[in-house]
């Protein structure tokens, strides 16, 4: 077997987002979409998710100057949260929608873009 045959990754520890204003978006995370603080260095901010932190930051070298891949956050009732959102002036692509029937529950999505405009979504499994 080879060295380390039982390693795998099963743990994010912090997921980083490129944000080119950085005041803009921590007063977005923090007041819009309600994602507790947790502290602001220099050039970066952080966020707690669920035991993961969100690393708000700009880019260090020009090739990392894209947007993210698109951050998923679990909600138990869509509906609310998206009505919770929109109140708080959040844009959202498309109304919460079913993605697929799962035989016990159904996944259920809506869309949206923070202030940098980067793609995050609202995921929520529905029992049947």
């Amino acid at each position: 077997m080879a060295e380390g045959g039982d390693f795998t990754l099963s743990e994010i520890g912090q997921i980083s987002v490129v944000v080119h204003d950085l005041d803009q978006t921590i007063a977005f995370y923090r007041d819009v979409l309600g994602m507790r603080f947790l502290f602001q260095g220099t050039k970066m901010a952080f966020f707690d998710c669920g035991g993961i932190r969100l690393y708000l930051a700009p880019p260090e070298r020009p090739e990392f100057d894209h947007a993210p891949s698109i951050i998923y956050y679990r909600v138990k009732d869509i509906q609310n949260a998206h009505r919770i959102l929109s109140g708080r002036g959040v844009k959202f692509e498309s109304e919460p929608h079913k993605i697929a029937d799962m035989g016990d529950h159904e996944l259920w999505m809506a869309f949206f873009r923070d202030n940098e405009a980067n793609l995050l979504a609202l995921m929520s499994e529905i029992a049947k």
